[in-house]
């Protein structure tokens, strides 16, 4: 969906902080109409992360959210809730599980746009998530380094999951569709390296653009309640789950299939080609989890692919 131009309101919208994140309050996600639902978009895209308290959606009431966005992804890898709700993604954990810097599934080629969580069991303290605000990791650059960034591209891999052989590239700074203000998209967990530059130089830039998209000054950190939604927009955004707890935690999160992302004009060859070799990116397929059949973001093949394996 794009963005339009509203004058509703959604609920008593409270802001979090001052890089991202507000809490809404005094509406039901079951029961927008058109109006309510370009006011919460409009929102959205402002705020790129929004918490709705007290919700407690069904699992026939979260996916019809997804599908107000988009096309609900059925994750390649994640545990499912139920054969009658492949799109629901369940995270069951205790003591921690995504302490890591991430971008949804952005080793698709449709890296997912939103992604819907429900907190359905909470620890009494900790479980908080961290969101960042990409959109300011960018702008805060300086320029020649914003556009050296504007020209080169990422192979983001599924690595993690065990399977290095999923691989797409895509802008190392990517224009969100609805808003056209531009975001840094790169993360530690599954960006492998950059193309037209030799390892040792995509190594070091990729760590230094990891710790300045991370400073405390672009983020919210949220403290979740049992029934609470939380959407947020996986263009512009990365998360991390801190495991400061003992206790289970139960998630469940529905993700929107997003566009392919596009930036600047890439101005350089890849490495290799000018080269003639590449540095050793390649990494074992050891503990691979298995391929839901039913995945629709990611290819079944990797033609056209560029393989971890180059720099």
């Amino acid at each position: 969906m794009s963005a339009t131009t509203t004058t509703a309101t959604i609920g008593d919208v409270q802001p979090l902080t001052g890089a991202l994140g507000a809490e809404v309050r005094g509406v039901d996600l079951t029961r927008l109409d058109d109006e309510q639902w370009d006011a919460l978009y409009a929102t959205w895209l402002e705020h790129l992360v929004l918490f709705f308290p007290g919700q407690s959606l069904d699992a026939d009431a979260h996916v019809a959210l997804g599908r107000r966005f988009g096309t609900p992804e059925i994750h390649p890898y994640i545990p499912k809730r139920d054969a009658d709700h492949p799109e629901i993604v369940v995270l069951d954990t205790v003591g921690g599980g995504a302490e890591f810097w991430h971008t949804d599934v952005t080793f698709s080629a449709t890296p997912p746009m939103a992604s819907i969580l429900q907190m359905v069991m909470n620890p009494p303290r900790g479980g908080d998530t961290i969101f960042t605000n990409q959109y300011l990791a960018y702008e805060t650059l300086s320029d020649p380094i914003r556009d050296l960034l504007d020209g080169l591209t990422a192979v983001h891999t599924a690595t993690v999951f065990g399977h290095p052989e999923q691989n797409v590239a895509h802008p190392v700074v990517r224009t969100h569709p609805d808003t056209g203000r531009k975001s840094l998209f790169v993360n530690r967990t599954f960006t492998s390296h950059l193309v037209e530059v030799q390892r040792s130089e995509s190594d070091a830039l990729l760590e230094y653009l990891y710790t300045w998209s991370e400073q405390p000054r672009f983020q919210c950190r949220y403290a979740w309640s049992e029934g609470t939604i939380g959407i947020w927009d996986n263009r512009c955004t990365q998360h991390y789950a801190v495991p400061d707890y003992d206790e289970r935690r139960v998630i469940e999160r529905v993700t929107v299939i997003g566009d392919t992302p596009f930036g600047g004009t890439t101005r350089w060859e890849p490495f290799t080609k000018r080269q003639g070799y590449h540095q050793g990116y390649a990494r074992d397929d050891t503990g691979a989890m298995k391929t839901d059949p039913r995945a629709n973001s990611i290819s079944r093949a990797t033609t056209g692919a560029i393989s971890p394996g180059h720099s």
